[in-house]
Formats: structure tokens, sequence, C-alpha cells
């Protein structure tokens, strides 16, 4: 299985620094980040670590939900996934945590009924490979099939 690389490249302190952070793999694009924006309610145009976390989470959960569909029988023809994925103190060590993340997902699938989409969704959230990374942080999921 494939390795894949990004690469930050930061300048200064952590309060008044900035970096640029690179997917080096797929070449899709560049991405200003710093803390103060991290840490504010608004991101102002930059990323940060955890919005990047929410995109790898979500993308990896929609992939594994799309093959436990089809594994119970059932037929995707759309998944919506949205991670919401908070920064909050952390009280034990020092400095900053993951403090949880909100998996979301709306479905229309064909040969499921909404308990069998649930089983199939609360699978993919315990085995997606995102999911596993991430196990010390608490992932909520709200799953429903849409009509």
């Amino acid at each position: 299985m494939p390795t894949r690389t990004a690469r930050t490249a930061w300048n200064g302190t952590l309060e008044q620094g900035s970096g640029q952070v690179e997917l080096s793999s797929s070449q899709v694009g560049t991405f200003e980040v710093n803390f103060p924006k991290r840490a504010a309610d608004e991101a102002g145009g930059t990323t940060s670590p955890e919005e990047l976390v929410a995109a790898a989470h979500s993308a990896c959960f929609a992939m594994q939900l799309s093959a436990n569909i089809a594994q119970a029988g059932g037929t995707p023809q759309s998944l919506e996934v949205s991670a919401d994925v908070s920064l909050g103190p952390d009280q034990e060590n020092g400095g900053f945590k993951l403090t949880g993340i909100a998996l979301k997902v709306r479905g229309e699938v064909d040969g499921l009924d909404a308990a069998g989409f649930e089983k199939a969704a609360q699978e993919a959230k315990a085995g997606c490979p995102v999911s596993k990374a991430l196990a010390a942080v608490d992932i909520t999921l709200d799953a429903a099939l849409e009509s």
C-alpha cells in the first residue's frame, strides 16, 4: 500500500509565526496555517491541522461506509459526510488536544432500511483507518437515510 506525504514549512514563533502546508503526494495545493487563526472561531482563509484531520476523516469514513453498504447488500447512491474536529485545552498534560470529532452522514441508499444503514455507518466509524488512528478522541456519529 502507498505512503502519502504532506510537508509544512514554518517560520517564527507559535504566536507570531505562520506556515504553509503542502499536499506533496497529490500536489493539489499549498495552504496557509497560523496559530491565531487556528485558535479563532473564524478561519479567515487559513487551514489548520484540525481541518485537515476533518477532511481526512470524512473522506475515509465515506469510503468505508460505501464498502460496508455494499457488503450489507445495499447500493449507495450518494453519501454526504461531514466531520467536525474540535481543539481544546489538554487539562492533564498541558497544551492542546483534539477534544472530539462529530461525524454526520446523510445517505441515499437502495436496498437498506434505516437500521441497516445505521449498522453500516457504526461499522464504518469503527473500521475506517482514520477512525482507528484517532481512537483516543471521542468520536460521535449522526447517521440517517434521506428519502
